[in-house]
């Protein structure tokens, strides 16, 4: 788990190194173990270090093979890497190391870019080939980890973070207004490879970039995920389904548990995370198994924590358990720092539990697993009913989980951001590939190929490496992924949603959890607006330096006279929605 970053040269200048210094710079929280730099004509790579796999100098990156021929920067974790290893030395290779980096730079050796298909874990990693003068970038399946791309016609750079690619220079910090289309619009949803600042591109997850030294490039999907059982499993009985989607995620759980002496997980006390706390302990964890959860003051009428359910599996368990709450004032004193660790402005008001919840984690441990992936791979959020039985399936997707309408998006902005309906385009167009036959598929595969890469994935990976924190995902283990597009859609909806993977869970952790109503990490402040909280909102909108041009005088007016009554179909504030993404540009300078 690391931050990297880099630069190729087209024009047969030398890379520019103090560019890559000050970009690997800003990810010194993503990697605060150590450091390293590497350039070499044209390319010039940067990384900082957390020390997780394997703890010796000789992992160090940028990890050069002069043998082999080639350098490389990787930031994630292959889980599977020991079985690679074996694999490799029986063709013969030798290895100076004991983790995972030199695995993938060997493993390319030998299989190129048939590597990636082999690789179980989070990955974001660029190889560069001194002899062909080619730079080869490859992204994991669910973009689990982040890269971020900025090329001219002179040069190619790319960096863990957008934020990091601006210390490099030479980028205007211009607006992309379909960008800022998708974010007013699709819940903060900007799909790849557009970002909101114009000039900086993301890969797109399951991807992989050639990238040759005249700068042309060559990009290929290297992974899809196909919806539809195989023709193996069609007389499938539901108690099967539920006995492959335990079997898949204790193999899951149990793999990621790799070189991690301490063990937390971020508990909600829903079901997601309290079945990685039982299933850890099925996997032997045992003294080392820490639980964190957090809360806020309530608002609105609404309760700001879930203790009774997180409680309940701490005690169940016997695990180490620590119980943070967070007051209003500390809310909004550390809402710009969370800012300025995003990546990308994001709209969820529980970025700031995570940002916080991790701060506390990173105290403990330094490797923590979380639930993210489960409600978008197995159909837990409310809207998928809604899609299963509607006569146009794209429309009532959007209906449930788009923020704004186009009329109302352009009513809410000035004109000149006003230049189509980009999110709505995207959804639909989305809706008619190929690929998932049934409605509820559909809306599942945007949101676990799309939603859940640019929402609750980022958001986890923001906030805690903002720590230098490793969060682990076991539900977005590839195989975990591919198995529940395979499971019919009548096995998930039932129960309010996620049914065979509550059903699988009964033989895991208690019923309380698992019946109770659905919650998540809330922040009710935020949500709805109230006290110190909304006077500061007003201030930061109003405030006439943080002007750019972007919202309709009447529009925000509106919005400021009844913040109460402003919410998204998803519950969330749009007042909150501006004023983010006024905080997140005024955090990067911008």
């Amino acid at each position: 788990m690391c931050g990297i970053a880099g630069e190729f040269r087209f024009d047969d200048r030398p890379a520019d190194l103090g560019a890559i210094e000050r970009i690997t710079q800003h990810l010194t929280a993503r990697g605060p173990d150590a450091s390293g730099f590497h350039s070499a004509g044209p390319m010039a790579m940067g990384h900082r270090r957390l020390k997780i796999m394997d703890l010796c100098e000789a992992s160090g990156q940028p990890m050069i093979d002069p043998t082999l021929g080639l350098s490389m920067v990787f930031n994630g974790a292959i889980y599977n890497y020991p079985e690679l290893r074996a694999e490799l030395e029986g063709l013969g290779y030798s290895f100076f190391s004991q983790g995972d980096t030199e695995v993938l730079l060997k493993g390319y050796h030998a299989w190129g870019e048939a590597l990636l298909p082999r690789l179980n874990g989070m990955f974001a990693f660029a190889i560069w080939e001194r002899d062909s003068r080619q730079l080869f970038i490859a992204r994991d399946r669910l973009g689990i980890k982040p890269l971020y791309l900025s090329k001219t016609a002179d040069r190619l750079r790319f960096a863990s973070s957008l934020p990091a690619l601006l210390k490099g220079g030479d980028i205007a910090g211009v607006l992309n207004p379909v960008a800022l289309n998708h974010y007013m619009s699709f819940h903060a949803v900007v799909p790849a490879p557009d970002t909101l600042i114009a000039g900086i591109e993301k890969m797109p997850p399951g991807h992989w970039l050639r990238v040759q030294a005249d700068g042309r490039i060559e990009q290929q999907r290297w992974w899809s995920l196909p919806f539809g059982a195989r023709e193996d499993e069609q007389n499938y009985t539901f108690e099967d389904w539920q006995e492959r989607t335990l079997a898949a995620l204790r193999e899951s759980v149990a793999l990621r548990q790799r070189a991690a002496v301490d063990v937390g997980v971020l508990l909600s006390g829903g079901v997601d995370s309290s079945l990685l706390v039982g299933l850890l302990r099925e996997a032997g964890a045992a003294d080392n198994l820490l639980t964190f959860s957090i809360g806020f003051e309530d608002a609105g009428g609404e309760r700001g924590d879930e203790f009774k359910y997180s409680d309940l599996i701490a005690n169940h368990y016997q695990t180490r358990h620590h119980q943070l709450r967070i007051q209003e004032k500390e809310i909004l004193q550390q809402l710009p720092a969370a800012f300025q660790a995003m990546s990308e402005p994001m709209v969820s008001h529980d970025c700031i539990a995570f940002y916080l919840l991790s701060r506390e984690v990173s105290k403990h441990c330094k490797v923590v697993q979380s639930g993210q992936g489960a409600d978008e791979l197995f159909a837990g959020y409310h809207w998928y009913p809604q899609v299963d039985g509607a006569e146009d399936p794209a429309a009532a997707y959007l209906a449930a989980f788009r923020d704004r309408s186009y009329e109302e998006y352009a009513e809410t902005m000035q004109k000149q951001w006003a230049q189509g309906d980009f999110s709505g385009d995207f959804v639909r167009q989305h809706f008619a590939q190929s690929g998932a036959d049934a409605a509820v598929d559909k809306a599942l595969r945007i949101d676990s190929t799309v939603m859940l890469v640019e929402d609750p994935v980022k958001r986890v990976d923001n906030m805690t490496m903002a720590w230098g924190l490793e969060a682990r995902v076991p539900f977005l283990d590839h195989n975990v992924a591919e198995l529940s597009a395979r499971i019919p859609a009548k096995y998930k909806l039932p129960g309010g949603g996620k049914y065979v993977l509550k059903e699988a869970s009964r033989r895991v952790i208690p019923a309380e959890v698992i019946d109770r109503p659905k919650g998540y990490f809330p922040v009710p402040g935020l949500k709805h607006l109230e006290g110190e909280t909304f006077n500061w909102v007003r201030e930061l909108l109003l405030d006439p330096s943080q002007e750019r041009g972007l919202y309709n005088p009447q529009a925000l007016d509106r919005l400021l006279s009844d913040p109460h009554g402003q919410l998204t179909p998803l519950r969330g504030s749009k007042l909150w929605q501006l004023a983010a993404v006024n905080l997140w540009l005024s955090e990067q300078g911008l």
